[in-house]
């Protein structure tokens, strides 16, 4: 392993907060502007693949990011279709900002779960 850059260290733990709030903020107005839950979950995932290069460690259990992935793919599917099929004639307008909003919560957490983990898996297994 590489010797740890001091420099690095504290310019990206400087730089943590404003990657999370930029991706916090993609996600949230992914229904009024490009950009969106996977957008959003790329840029919260760039924290964790950051965070490795400047500690060259594994924070996070991998089993844990899988299985977050795997139940929110469940809640993705389960929220569409039990809104979809509540509201078969017509979708209330005042409920349609709602829906987006959370669905591109659900995406953005699922995509960074699963970038997360393919990085790790990469890094920690393939580079062998």
């Amino acid at each position: 392993m590489p010797k740890h850059s001091m420099l690095l260290k504290v310019t990206m733990g400087a730089i943590y907060p404003f990657i999370i709030v930029f991706g916090i903020y993609i996600i949230l107005n992914g229904h009024l502007s490009p950009g969106g839950g996977f957008q959003g979950g790329a840029i919260l995932s760039s924290v964790f693949i950051i965070q490795y290069f400047t500690t060259y460690e594994k924070t996070i259990s991998i089993t844990a990011l899988n299985k977050l992935e795997k139940i929110l793919y469940l809640v993705l599917l389960l929220f569409a279709t039990i809104f979809i099929f509540a509201f078969r004639d017509s979708i209330p307008y005042f409920l349609k900002p709602y829906y987006l909003i959370t669905m591109n919560i659900l995406i953005g957490i699922k995509v960074a779960c699963g970038l997360s983990v393919v990085f790790y898996r990469f890094v920690l297994f393939e580079s062998r």
